[in-house]
């Protein structure tokens, strides 16, 4: 059996090819960000984090998604999938199922789980999916969701020991302060949500 730590360390690295290769636009990330979370479902599953879990499980198929959504489009007129920007009405929409989101997924752990920091779970959670969304839909907005998201999860894994993973969130961090600051040079004012 692999060591608990090897899988760690294999699905961060992974984890950090695949935001880094998304922060260049790079179709390439969606495989690293696959090999990432299959590994995350097994060790969130280990440490009692189930919103986690079920977050990783849900990744597969979004990740699946993204490539499939980011290289449709290569054969079109198009040459890329541009970067767009959501509306006004659009981050109400979002900020309001995040919050509505997160009580209720937090509530439902808290309730018929033995899951832990049910709240701080649902969060990141649900603002994952909103945030992983969006990055497939190539949305600015998506690297704003991911540093709150980044900001929360940080302290739950070092709580859990995952030192790794929080370190890993660390990187996430400043890998989505770096995609926001380049996608935001790729901006063209187009379609909103």
């Amino acid at each position: 059996m692999i060591s608990p730590i090897v899988l760690e360390a294999v699905a961060v690295i992974a984890g950090i090819l695949c935001v880094w290769l998304q922060t260049k636009e790079d179709i390439r990330a969606w495989p690293f960000g696959i090999l990432s979370v299959i590994l995350y479902v097994y060790i969130f599953h280990e440490n009692y984090l189930y919103s986690d879990m079920i977050l990783n499980a849900i990744y597969i198929i979004l990740n699946i998604y993204g490539w499939w959504n980011w290289s449709r489009r290569k054969t079109e007129v198009k040459s890329e999938v541009p970067v767009q920007t959501i509306s006004s009405q659009g981050h109400i929409i979002l900020v309001v199922i995040i919050i509505v989101g997160t009580a209720i997924w937090g509530w439902n752990m808290e309730h018929f789980t033995r899951a832990q920091f049910v709240y701080y779970d649902a969060f990141t959670t649900v603002g994952s999916l909103v945030a992983q969304y969006l990055l497939a839909k190539k949305y600015l907005e998506n690297w704003y969701v991911w540093i709150i998201v980044d900001l929360v999860a940080i302290p739950v894994y070092l709580a859990k020991g995952l030192h790794l993973t929080a370190l890993l969130f660390g990187v996430y961090l400043a890998l989505c302060i770096y995609g926001l600051l380049q996608w935001k040079k790729q901006l063209k004012p187009v379609a909103s949500l």
